[in-house]
C-alpha cells in the first residue's frame, strides 16, 4: 500500500488544483440541483394550472350543454295554390297534398292513451296568412271558464306559438313572439305588454268541426295573420295606425310550435302535449309561453 501511495502520490500543487476544481464542480452541482428544484416547482404549478383550467372549461361546457335547447329540423311549408276556406272541412286539394306533423311531446302530465288524446297538424301559406289544420282526437271537450282571459290554459285549447322573425328569446309580456291560446269558442288569448291576458281574436280566424264518422276526431282550421314584434296592444289589430301584418313570401323563416291543452273535467288541465321536445329547466318543460328559444322553425317554400 505504501508503494502504491508513493507511486501515485499527487504533488501538492496538483492537490490544490484538484481541490479547487472539485469545489467548483460541487458548487455547480449544487446550483444545478437548485435549478432542478425550481423547475420542478414551476412544472408542478403549470400542471396544476392546466388541470384547473381544464376543469373550469369542462364545467362551462357542461353548463352550456345543460342549457342548450333541442335542435329541431326546419319544417318546409308549401304555398297553397288556391284560397283556403276556413270552415273546419279540409276538402281543398292543397290540404290533401300537405304533410302531417305529430303533436306527441308530453310537456305536462302523465302518459295517456291514443283514445284520450292524439293529434297532428299541417301548414300552408299564402301571401296574407299562414294556414293551420289540426286533427285532434279527444274523448272529452271541456271549457269551464266563460271569460276567455281567465285560466284559459286549463280548458281544451290549441296553443299556437309564432315568432315572426325567428329571433328567439323571452316573450312572456312582449310580442317578440306570440303564444295564441285558441279556445273551443274561437276566442284567442295571450298575455299583453301590460302583463295581463287579453284577446287577439282578429289575429286568427278559426273553425272546428267533428269528423262525421268518428265524433272524437275534430278538424280545427285556422288562418293566421303574422304580426311583427312592434304590434301595439293599445290599438285594434287593423286600426289605420297599427303595424300591418307581415306579407309572406317564399324563403321566409319563422319560429313555430304547436301544443294542445287537454282537460277531461278537472279543475286544472291534465295534460299539455306539444309538437316539439323541450329541454326541462329545473324540472320544468312548460317554457314555450315565455321563451321562443324552445320553438322549432318553419320555412315557406313554393
Amino acid at each position: 500500500m505504501e508503494w502504491f501511495s508513493n507511486r501515485y502520490r499527487i504533488p501538492n500543487k496538483q492537490n490544490h488544483d484538484l481541490t479547487t476544481a472539485s469545489l467548483g464542480i460541487f458548487n455547480r452541482v449544487k446550483f444545478n440541483h437548485s435549478a432542478v428544484n425550481h423547475s420542478a416547482v414551476a412544472l408542478a404549478l403549470i400542471i396544476s394550472l392546466f388541470f384547473s383550467t381544464l376543469s373550469v372549461v369542462a364545467a362551462e361546457l357542461s353548463t352550456e350543454k345543460l342549457h342548450q335547447e333541442h335542435s329541431h329540423q326546419i319544417i318546409e311549408v308549401n304555398r297553397a295554390n288556391s284560397d283556403i276556406t276556413i270552415d273546419g272541412i279540409p276538402s281543398e286539394s292543397d290540404w290533401q297534398q300537405a304533410k302531417w306533423h305529430p303533436i306527441d311531446q308530453m310537456i305536462i302530465g302523465p302518459a295517456i292513451s291514443a283514445d284520450d288524446f292524439s293529434g297532428q297538424y299541417k301548414l300552408l301559406w299564402r301571401e296574407d296568412k299562414l294556414f293551420l289544420l289540426a286533427e285532434i282526437i279527444d274523448d272529452v271537450l271541456f271549457d269551464q271558464t266563460a271569460d276567455p282571459t281567465v285560466l284559459y290554459w286549463d280548458d281544451d285549447t290549441v296553443e299556437v306559438f309564432l315568432d315572426e322573425d325567428a329571433s328567439g328569446g323571452e316573450h312572456q309580456f312582449n310580442h317578440n313572439a306570440f303564444a295564441y291560446h285558441v279556445a273551443l269558442d274561437r276566442q284567442v288569448a295571450d298575455f299583453s305588454t301590460l302583463k295581463q291576458a287579453m284577446t287577439f281574436n282578429e289575429h286568427i280566424e278559426t273553425v272546428w268541426t267533428r269528423d262525421p264518422i268518428n265524433p272524437k276526431k275534430i278538424y280545427w282550421e285556422m288562418a293566421i295573420h303574422i304580426f311583427p314584434d312592434s304590434y301595439d296592444d293599445s290599438l285594434d289589430a287593423f286600426a289605420h295606425n297599427q303595424v300591418s301584418p307581415i306579407t309572406l313570401s317564399a324563403g321566409k323563416v319563422m319560429g313555430f310550435m304547436l301544443a294542445y291543452c287537454d282537460n277531461d273535467g278537472s279543475k286544472q288541465r291534465e295534460n299539455f302535449i306539444g309538437s316539439h321536445p323541450i329541454k326541462a329547466v329545473d324540472g320544468d318543460m312548460n317554457r314555450g309561453y315565455k321563451s321562443a328559444d324552445v320553438f322549432g322553425k318553419i320555412k315557406l317554400i313554393k
